[in-house]
């Protein structure tokens, strides 16, 4: 009768945690057709619930992460993301070609933005998800004022200019010309991070990049999703 019940249970996300919150929820059986081979785990079921609600991956997702992480909850984290990542990858060659335009205007009325976030199919760009997304970018953009998408989509003239000012740098530093090269390259690679989107982190969660932000909620969604363009207008700013 328990074994039924169990087998029941991993396919029902509510009757899996009362489950495993039996007996303080620390004890639950890693398989449901283990013929009654327990093994005691060194996470609950409410560590396995904040894992969800800071992830927004499946309950079951959620459990084998921490099992694979061994508790660890930072590691369980990394575990969903790079599965997130894994899965957004296989879907990077799909068009897409619905989507939501985020907006936000700030309290002072000074500052508004605009924002056109993709995915595959209009059932996802009507999600509350994907729509949260598009409005966390415009929230995000009006504060950090990235200059482009991506370091692709910087103009040229941008890029040459910066680049001249920080090879002028080296020159009048003295750097040896070995290490110039690199030093210009590295200067470079900080300004795409600071001044593009996706590489920027994000302002509500500076541990994670936009990028990784977007990839989290395309694993959830299991939709490609990309941001297509935005406008930033700032009142005396042209």
């Amino acid at each position: 009768m328990g074994d039924a019940r169990e087998a029941a249970a991993a396919t029902d996300p509510v009757r899996w945690l009362r489950l495993f919150s039996r007996s303080g929820g620390e004890v639950l059986r890693a398989n449901p057709y283990d013929n009654g081979r327990s093994q005691t785990m060194s996470f609950s079921a409410q560590d396995v619930k904040k894992l969800r609600d800071m992830t927004g991956a499946g309950m079951m997702d959620c459990k084998k992460a921490m099992e694979e992480s061994g508790g660890d909850m930072e590691k369980a984290v990394d575990i969903l993301r790079a599965k997130g990542a894994a899965r957004a990858a296989k879907r990077a060659e799909r068009a897409a070609n619905q989507g939501f335009i985020g907006s936000y205007v700030h309290f002072d009325g000074k500052t508004a933005v605009l924002v056109e976030l993709n995915c595959e199919t209009d059932f996802v760009a009507n999600t509350a998800d994907f729509r949260a997304l598009a409005k966390d970018l415009a929230l995000h953009i009006a504060s950090a004022a990235p200059l482009a998408v991506s370091s692709a989509d910087l103009p040229a003239d941008v890029v040459e200019r910066e680049r001249h000012v920080y090879e002028e740098q080296v020159k009048e530093e003295g750097k040896p010309a070995a290490i110039a090269g690199k030093i210009v390259e590295g200067k470079m690679q900080k300004f795409f991070k600071e001044n593009t989107l996706l590489a920027q982190p994000f302002v509500k969660d500076p541990d994670k990049t936009i990028e990784e932000l977007v990839t989290e909620v395309a694993g959830r969604t299991g939709e490609k999703i990309s941001v297509g363009r935005f406008a930033r207008l700032r009142v005396g700013e042209r």
